[in-house]
């Protein structure tokens, strides 16, 4: 307990905090500033790209398109909503009494929980939430083109920056899974300690055994949730510059 009350906190958004205190690591806020940063994650291509869509001067759309919003304010609640209930409703954040997937889905023959359908329910949910933001994002930029000259500038520095970004954030985005995984086991190895130490009663019920389960599945979902707002940032930005046309 004292050394996590030395652990300094980490600051940034709930998706990182989320991470920090599920590791052992301390995280060290990096000196750099977001222009430096980005420097390092573009290369000279994704630069020229990147310059080229901010010194264009893309012609202003006819006006014909219609000003409303509302079809893609609509579609993109929609699809939030789709995710979150997705997120909450699957058993991943209930009780395992309450979910009754554990003996049918978590455990294994001996009674043992394994992580490994865990993982395949993130890297799942991964493939869901960057499906729908990638489309969102990109039927948002259709409708940026169609407005002003600085609209659909907007657009072409968001195209750019998706596809330089992209591979970045994948691969930063794939070490999730392995670090619930090892919050996963020194939850259950804590767990196994906690009942390994516990009076022997036959009057505790099995499920007292798991409770570090239950922990284990509100923290999952709470990532889950926190990275699903985090994927939704550039098409929350690109929503709200639409309802300035």
């Amino acid at each position: 307990m004292v050394q996590a009350a030395q652990r300094a906190s980490v600051r940034g958004p709930t998706f990182i905090r989320l991470l920090a205190r599920m590791t052992d690591v301390g995280v060290t806020p990096t000196q750099q500033s977001l222009s430096q940063r980005l420097s390092q994650w573009l290369d000279w291509t994704h630069s020229i790209a990147l310059s080229t869509a901010l010194d264009g001067r893309p012609a202003a759309a006819d006006g014909a398109a219609s000003s409303s919003v509302s079809a893609e304010e609509e579609e993109c609640a929609h699809a939030r909503a789709t995710l979150t209930a997705t997120i909450t409703g699957d058993g991943i954040g209930v009780s395992a009494s309450a979910s009754g997937q554990i003996p049918a889905i978590e455990a294994g023959a001996d009674g043992t929980v394994d992580y490994a359908p865990f993982r395949q329910r993130y890297l799942s949910m991964q493939r869901s939430m960057q499906s729908a933001t990638g489309r969102l994002r990109g039927r948002l930029r259709d409708r940026l083109a169609e407005g002003t000259a600085d609209m659909a500038r907007l657009a072409a520095v968001d195209a750019v920056m998706e596809r330089a970004l992209s591979p970045r954030e994948h691969t930063l985005l794939a070490t999730v899974p392995t670090v619930l995984g090892e919050h996963f086991e020194r939850l259950r190895q804590a767990g196994d300690n906690t009942v390994a130490d516990a009076p022997a009663s036959p009057d505790t019920p099995a499920a007292a055994s798991r409770a570090w389960l239950d922990v284990f599945r509100r923290d999952m979902q709470s990532v889950l949730l926190a990275e699903l707002d985090l994927r939704f940032q550039p098409v929350d930005g690109l929503l709200a510059a639409l309802r300035t046309r």
